[in-house]
């Protein structure tokens, strides 16, 4: 758990359109350490998923990676080349996208999909590599996994694809697993057993992970620390209790005040007023100045930096820079 094994600083990700430059990833940075779980939360557009599809360099195009450093193991993954970062994906660093059906090959069987990391990356012969499948399928606890191996994705219920999915991701055994939203299209039980599932595995092979997720709840489930993301930067970056109990950021405390209190009686739910910028048009000061009911006149002209409230616990707010001063 000492040892930092995802480091990045000041990753931009632009789109050049005729509309303008669109900044969905603009200056993020922290670190993950080796078996330590990121929850990385936000509102849609914030650059959640955008970041971690430049972390793997896979910015779909007009998009592309025009700044900071993305260090992996010690290596800076912008100066890779493309076959060195095919070496990398699915055998060191992985990911669980959100939608299983998008994932998954309608026309090949699970047993195809789930055994060409394995043969690919590990060099086995097809048997070999059809054993190993079976048996992180049987990790995962999918039913009858030799029965399923030789099935497709439409004859799985939600459930059993996204654990496929998650078996093709755990298949090599990564030292990072990035699952994006891997529980969204999944009712509450299954929901449920998959991230208990997800849990048992990582705590098995010690691999670090970051989650995205809207739900903080299972940020309360299964991380130890929490990014908060908001118009393409991280405004708060502490451990999970602080973010609870000690929410620093204007736009974490407006989060949690939006949560359900169970046993609390209310008419309404509290909500967050106004909408994200355009990230084709974002302001020179902080981007949540239009929404904040703390915002100050400096907030509108210059971007805050990072303050420390406490050890481990970084904010972006000028609220926070006043009150150390």
């Amino acid at each position: 758990m000492d040892r930092t094994i995802l480091e990045v600083k000041e990753l931009k990700t632009f789109y050049y359109t005729p509309l303008g430059v669109v900044k969905p990833v603009n200056g993020v940075s922290f670190s993950l350490k080796q078996g330590e779980t990121l929850g990385l939360v936000g509102e849609s557009g914030s650059g959640k998923s955008m970041t971690a599809l430049s972390i793997l360099r896979l910015v779909p195009p007009p998009g592309r990676i025009v700044g900071g450093e993305i260090k992996f193991d010690g290596e800076d993954l912008l100066h890779k080349s493309e076959g060195e970062m095919r070496q990398i994906r699915g055998k060191r660093i992985s990911m669980i996208l959100q939608d299983p059906m998008t994932s998954l090959n309608p026309v090949l069987t699970i047993g195809d999909q789930v055994t060409e990391p394995i043969r690919m990356h590990q060099k086995v012969e097809k048997l070999t590599a059809f054993e190993r499948a079976r048996e992180i399928l049987h990790q995962l606890s999918i039913p009858a996994p030799e029965i399923r191996m030789r099935e497709y994705a439409h004859q799985m219920s939600g459930g059993m694809r996204q654990r496929i999915v998650g078996a093709m991701a755990l298949s090599c055994q990564p030292s990072l697993l990035i699952a994006d939203e891997p529980t969204t299209s999944l009712d509450v039980t299954t929901q449920a057993r998959f991230l208990s599932l997800l849990k048992e595995i990582k705590q098995e092979l010690g691999f670090a992970m970051i989650f995205i997720t809207h739900d903080f709840g299972i940020v309360a489930k299964v991380c130890q620390r929490v990014a908060i993301m908001y118009a393409g930067k991280i405004v708060e970056n502490s451990e999970l209790r602080d973010v609870f109990d000690r929410p620093a950021h204007p736009y974490t405390i407006a989060l949690m005040k939006s949560l359900p209190i169970l046993g609390a009686k209310t008419k309404r739910l509290y909500s967050i007023e106004g909408q994200p910028p355009d990230p084709c048009d974002l302001p020179p000061g902080c981007s949540f100045v239009p929404r904040c009911p703390s915002a100050m006149e400096i907030c509108n002209q210059q971007y805050p930096p990072e303050s420390v409230v406490e050890d481990n616990h970084l904010v972006s707010c000028w609220l926070r820079v006043e009150t150390n001063k």
